[in-house]
């Protein structure tokens, strides 16, 4: 009779009330058998890292390369060898904490909490595709251990910002690590902008209200270009630089291997001045951003002076001007700030000035 598999009768009267159901409901049974097949073939192909791949090309255009490459690379070295051939409907939280615990062993703790939020990501991308019904990653928040707690730069307070300048006007040493550290407490831009700084950044040096400072996307932390309005105390500063270096291309020239003055220069300049364990010049950001926030300017002027705005994750429209006037006017009052402060040593040291809104 053939090698036709053998039903019972039983089953067989199954099937035919159930496809007498759909035709009672105009479903063609065999449409949907068809249908039910491509269905599950789809859900067997419907890879982890099928849908992976998906959810990030998907994504691309909100990413710059350099993120979108750094998220590929890590879900190709971590987590695809473990979950990435599975279908995505049938993955398990136990599985995906395995994954997760294996990356944990190795103690890169921030890097774990990174796949976890991506593999979340990826889920709840194919719960709206159809592909899978739970993100099995969600249920692990306690289960990993957390990233330790950010080290924050030891920053001045405001009672100690008399006493510091007043040392800093003595310092005995190099008169261009002097200014370096001054015109790392007037701009709060980051040690690596300041210490490569180039003359040919800066324009309009004889215009205070026009005065500024590009800082080319290379040397910033987030790889975008960053303008600095320049007070009229910074200006004074780099004219004084100007006589000592000003023949060179850069501000603070070494003879050093890198040729412009080392990452310890004005650290160890600090600890001559007895601030060892005090204050960093990366703690001068800290200390301009509670100050600025206490005299209540807009957060996001703030931010955008630290360039501290993401721009490795988000690719957006990046405007290095915005905000430039309020921000010109923010450091002009930091610069003046500093200034009443370093005037009140052995007072309180208070500004009561109203700060622009």
């Amino acid at each position: 009779m053939g090698d036709y598999p053998r039903v019972s009768l039983v089953d067989a009267r199954k099937r035919r009330d159930a496809a007498l159901g759909l035709i009672d409901e105009g479903i063609d049974p065999t449409v949907d058998r068809r249908e039910r097949k491509k269905a599950e073939a789809a859900a067997t192909s419907q890879t982890f890292e099928v849908v992976a791949r998906e959810w990030h090309a998907n994504r691309l255009h909100e990413w710059t390369a350099k993120y979108a490459v750094q998220i590929i690379k890590r879900l190709e070295e971590d987590i695809f060898p473990k979950i990435g051939a599975k279908p995505i409907a049938v993955i398990e939280p136990k599985e995906m904490l395995a994954a997760l615990r294996a990356v944990e062993a190795r103690g890169v703790l921030e890097t774990t909490r990174r796949l976890k939020q991506y593999s979340s990501a990826i889920f709840r991308y194919a719960i709206a595709a159809g592909y899978c019904t739970a993100d099995p990653a969600g249920p692990l928040k306690g289960a990993l251990k957390p990233p330790p707690r950010p080290i924050h730069h030891k920053a001045l307070k405001k009672n100690e910002v008399a006493d510091f300048l007043t040392r800093l006007a003595a310092y005995d040493g190099e008169t261009e690590t002097r200014i370096a550290i001054h015109l790392a407490l007037m701009t709060v831009v980051r040690t690596t902008e300041l210490r490569a700084a180039l003359w040919a950044e800066f324009e309009h040096l004889d215009d205070p209200e026009k005065a500024l400072w590009r800082v080319p996307a290379e040397r910033m932390k987030m790889s975008e270009p960053h303008l600095v309005p320049l007070s009229r105390q910074v200006i004074a500063e780099l004219n004084n630089l100007r006589a000592l270096t000003g023949r060179s291309q850069f501000l603070f020239p070494s003879h050093g291997r890198d040729g412009v003055m080392s990452n310890n220069t004005m650290l160890f300049a600090l600890y001559r001045m007895g601030f060892r364990g005090r204050t960093t010049t990366h703690g001068f950001r800290r200390l301009f951003s509670t100050e600025a926030n206490e005299h209540g300017f807009n957060e996001d002027w703030i931010e955008r002076q630290l360039a501290h705005d993401e721009r490795d994750r988000i690719r957006g429209a990046y405007n290095a001007a915005q905000y430039l006037p309020k921000r010109r006017q923010m450091l002009q009052w930091w610069a003046d700030y500093l200034d009443e402060l370093k005037g009140t040593i052995g007072g309180p040291g208070i500004d009561n000035r109203p700060s622009p809104s």
